[in-house]
């Protein structure tokens, strides 16, 4: 695979990881009832928002078409957040989920950034700033367990 193809795989990588981040928040939001909660969880979706927005435009410059979450996905999360927070929607539920899908997020970015050496530059710096903001929302989500 060409240094090309492989950084036009991880860029589409990085947006997928964030996109799934700002859905999950947008699907979890209607169940939070503590308003620092609330909070945090909009100024993570604003941090999000702004990255996504960053990566498309990147994409855009570059003649990458961004492959999104696919409905099939998208329906599953939903549906999982929503039986969840059915059975016990308490803020420390919520924080436990909204960790564990950072934490995979950090994982993935993690693995990709150790594979660095195959991917342009711009596509780094945007695997590098996406963990460094689920590194941060990880410790900010830990005071609401």
């Amino acid at each position: 695979m060409s240094n090309y193809q492989a950084s036009e795989r991880a860029i589409n990588d990085v947006y997928k990881n964030a996109h799934i981040a700002l859905q999950s928040i947008a699907d979890i939001l209607p169940a939070v009832e503590d308003e620092d909660f609330r909070t945090e969880l909009k100024a993570q979706y604003e941090g999000y928002e702004q990255t996504l927005g960053e990566i498309a435009s990147f994409m855009a410059e570059k003649n990458i078409k961004p492959k999104d979450i696919g409905p099939m996905k998208k329906a599953m999360l939903w549906s999982a957040i929503k039986m969840k927070t059915m059975v016990n929607n308490s803020r420390n539920q919520i924080a436990e989920m909204m960790l564990k899908g950072t934490e995979m997020g950090i994982n993935e970015l993690t693995a990709m950034k150790n594979e660095k050496e195959n991917y342009d530059e711009e596509v780094t710096c945007y695997i590098q700033k996406l963990l460094r903001l689920e590194e941060d929302y990880e410790e900010r989500l830990r005071k609401f367990l």
